[in-house]
């Protein structure tokens, strides 16, 4: 099968004396990287990870060596780190602290770009890069776009605004570096028991009551104009790395599960009825938490959210041979149980809500950098 930016569409060919494929994951401790390094250590034709991470964990999963790296660093070398790989698969991001967006630039912008110019310098042959919806312009909730949709993302907002400019950074890198084999994965929201407490920690914050939140006491869930979404469990997303990394494959791969998620598909999962608000309104709750540090999440975040188009996955069905295991409701379910039960993962961004833990957060400010 050929692609239509004229790349065949097969697995890499290997000689079968040959060693496997050296793979370094950068971000390897995260919601994502944690389930990439599980799932690539499952994978055959792998046969070693070196993991980067600010925080190294104590964990040992297979096949993977650890390094400390903190992409804010300005001198930061990671050509070392890179060089003899096959493949370098980027996923750290920083979420917080959005009341410091310089910060976040540095790690996000600045650190992404090291990593890009790193891998053509360490003359890795590819690179499988971490991108997300949140890089499409506004557009459609009626009908999906595929990968040719506009990635200027809502400048609005500094994680779109982020993800938008390596997007713009990666055109121009792909025509300087032609015979670098570049892959795009634009995922939707990405859910699992083991990240319930980071995303309550990243974007709810402290006053979420997680242990309420089931069936049967949440009693209104509330519908907003433009609010849908699409999500996917987190270890179909690391099947989709999977094939990213085997495969000869290149170009952007839209990641979601079926249907969109709506007021009507929480409040199905949640037991409860749907009351319609009006978006100023919702939106001035959120603002107003954002500036009283009490909630991590931007009112301007919440602004693109509501501006996201609906991703068309065909091409990652087709080409990556991919197809989620994971229900939406299953993946939603999951991460409220896990939220029920403040259930965490073996590496320091996952860890478990501590005993008194919420207090920390208010009394060192919410969404600071954990």
């Amino acid at each position: 099968m050929t692609t239509p930016d004229g790349h065949t569409n097969a697995h890499v060919q290997r000689d079968p004396d040959a060693p496997g494929l050296r793979v370094v994951v950068v971000g390897a401790t995260g919601n994502v990287g944690s389930a990439v390094v599980r799932t690539l250590g499952e994978e055959a034709a792998v046969s070693s990870m070196l993991g980067l991470a600010r925080r190294v964990p104590d964990w040992t999963p297979e096949k993977t060596a650890w390094r400390t790296v903190d992409l804010g660093d300005p001198d930061v070398d990671l050509v070392p780190h890179f060089r003899g790989a096959d493949v370098v698969v980027h996923l750290a991001w920083l979420f917080q602290p959005t009341h410091e967006p310089v910060t976040t630039w540095r790690g996000n912008v600045l650190g992404g770009v090291r990593v890009f110019e790193a891998t053509a310098a360490a003359g890795v042959p590819a690179l499988v890069y971490a991108s997300s919806v949140g890089a499409y312009s506004p557009g459609p909730q009626d009908r999906a776009v595929d990968e040719s949709w506009p990635t200027h993302g809502w400048p609005e907002a500094a994680y779109t605004r982020e993800k938008a400019y390596l997007e713009r950074f990666l055109d121009a890198f792909e025509a300087r570096h032609p015979d670098l084999r570049v892959v795009r994965m634009r995922l939707g929201f990405l859910f699992q028991r083991q990240s319930a407490s980071q995303q309550r920690r990243l974007f709810g914050g402290p006053l979420v009551p997680g242990r309420l939140v089931r069936p049967g006491l949440v009693p209104v869930v509330p519908d907003v104009p433009g609010l849908r979404f699409q999500v996917l469990h987190t270890e179909d997303a690391a099947a989709a790395y999977r094939a990213a990394v085997t495969r000869d494959v290149r170009g952007a791969f839209n990641l979601a599960a079926e249907p969109p998620v709506d007021a009507g598909v929480l409040a199905e999962i949640l037991g409860a009825r749907v009351l319609r608000v009006p978006r100023t309104l919702l939106r001035g709750g959120v603002a107003g938490a954002w500036k009283l540090r009490l909630a991590p999440a931007s009112p301007e975040l919440f602004d693109a959210v509501l501006r996201i188009p609906l991703m068309d996955t065909s091409r990652a069905r087709r080409e990556l041979g991919w197809e989620p295991r994971h229900t939406v409701t299953e993946a939603l379910e999951e991460f409220l149980r896990g939220l029920r039960e403040g259930a965490g993962g073996p590496t320091p961004p996952l860890a478990e809500d501590s005993a008194g833990g919420r207090v920390h957060e208010v009394a060192t400010g919410v969404g600071k950098r954990p």
